[in-house]
């Protein structure tokens, strides 16, 4: 079985320059809590944007506001009546190696409301800066489920790691 997720890069301007926001698991029986952008696994017909909405409704209490850099979406229909909408996403993942077969996309996107203090198996949603960001990444980096498209978001922005 593989599972379908979709993850935000929720964006905000701060006195401080961008910021992200990260939040961490929390799961029964769980020791580890793992640092991670928030998101999670496309139900049965769900849309892309709509999974986005709800994942970033319940685990961190804001209302999708926009997906930036969003292109045209395309939509048709099938004889077999199979509805497709196709759209592009900021980036798209794949465990290529581990105990979970997963695939998903990244959406870099806007987020209005006040944030929770605890969301759905979530805790410690914060915003941090970029900075910020590379310290976590570089000293939390067996707990950071979102390694690589974090990496990958730094590298577009060409911040080094050092």
């Amino acid at each position: 079985m593989i599972h379908t997720n979709v993850r935000a890069f929720i964006i905000r301007e701060s006195e401080q320059g961008e910021e992200i926001l990260v939040q961490r698991r929390v799961r029964v029986n769980e020791q580890q809590t793992p640092i991670e952008l928030p998101g999670g696994r496309l139900e049965e017909f769900e849309t892309l944007e709509r999974c986005l909405e709800r994942e970033i409704k319940e685990e961190t209490g804001l209302d999708l506001e926009e997906i930036i850099d969003s292109t045209e979406r395309v939509k048709t229909t099938t004889a077999e009546g199979f509805t497709v909408e196709c759209m592009a996403p900021y980036a798209v993942y794949q465990t290529i190696e581990g105990p979970v077969d997963s695939f998903g996309v990244y959406f870099k996107c806007k987020a209005v409301g006040r944030l929770l203090e605890r969301g759905d198996h979530t805790d410690n949603i914060k915003w941090v800066t970029i900075n910020e960001l590379v310290v976590l990444l570089r000293e939390d980096q067996l707990s950071f489920v979102d390694k690589a498209g974090v990496q990958f978001f730094l590298n577009q922005k060409e911040v080094s790691m050092n």
